[in-house]
């Protein structure tokens, strides 16, 4: 992503529904500083068209035919070349399973489609930042669904590499809280926790902030009782 603050957000949109991607550009293309570069169908148009204008964001559905969101983000997490594509997964159903499997596989974060239009907007900026981006009261949703699951620490065997330091900042960022409240949290300056964080991202391969979330709980270093 461009640090020039006059370059727009480019913004690639893959869903299935017509409708659906029709409203999501018109909503994209009337807000200044954002461009939509394209239009997708399926996983594997989108993909391509990924790898054909790398974008800032590509707003991805979760059930598509010939190739799903969760394989689509897979894809662009594994292609070097799109390291700087922030998925942001699209669904109807809220916190399931999918959204579990779209975060494992890289995703940065997600939205319901039936999100305010202000919602959306926000995000997609928030995502191209590639700050937060998991709001507190969805950080509380997804310690939820992990109350029921025991952890499962070779899922990121990399956390045994973090300092103490780290392995704070990733526990409060696993709470939802921000860089700000983090800094608040540790008497630390906001700039030290966010290099904290980039650091404990770099250690364990996390492309952003939701895979680190995920992967604290997966691997035990944060568990649902710590709430």
């Amino acid at each position: 992503m461009s640090e020039d603050a006059e370059a727009p957000l480019r913004v690639l949109i893959v869903d299935d529904q017509a409708l659906m991607r029709a409203g999501f550009r018109a909503l994209l293309d009337a807000e200044d500083g954002i461009e939509v570069v394209g239009e997708a169908a399926n996983g594997r148009e989108g993909l391509e068209l990924a790898r054909l204008h790398t974008p800032d964001i590509a707003l991805v559905d979760v059930q598509m035919p010939v190739m799903t969101g969760i394989e689509a983000t897979r894809a662009i997490a594994a292609d070097p070349l799109l390291d700087g594509v922030h998925v942001v997964i699209l669904t109807n159903y809220g916190l399931d399973e999918y959204v579990f499997d779209a975060l494992r596989a890289g995703a940065a974060g997600f939205l319901l489609k039936d999100t305010e239009p202000a919602e959306l907007l926000h995000a997609v900026r928030v995502a191209a930042r590639g700050d937060a981006l998991l709001s507190p009261a969805i950080t509380r949703r997804l310690i939820g669904e992990f109350v029921a699951r025991p952890p499962d620490r070779t899922t990121a065997p990399g956390f045994e590499t973090l300092t103490r330091r780290e392995r704070e900042v990733s526990a409060l960022a696993a709470r939802g809280l921000t860089n700000e409240e983090i800094a608040a949290h540790m008497v630390i300056s906001p700039f030290t926790a966010k290099t904290h964080i980039s650091r404990a991202m770099t250690k364990l391969g996390a492309r952003d902030r939701a895979q680190l979330v995920v992967f604290a709980y997966e691997s035990g270093l944060v568990t649902p009782r710590e709430r």
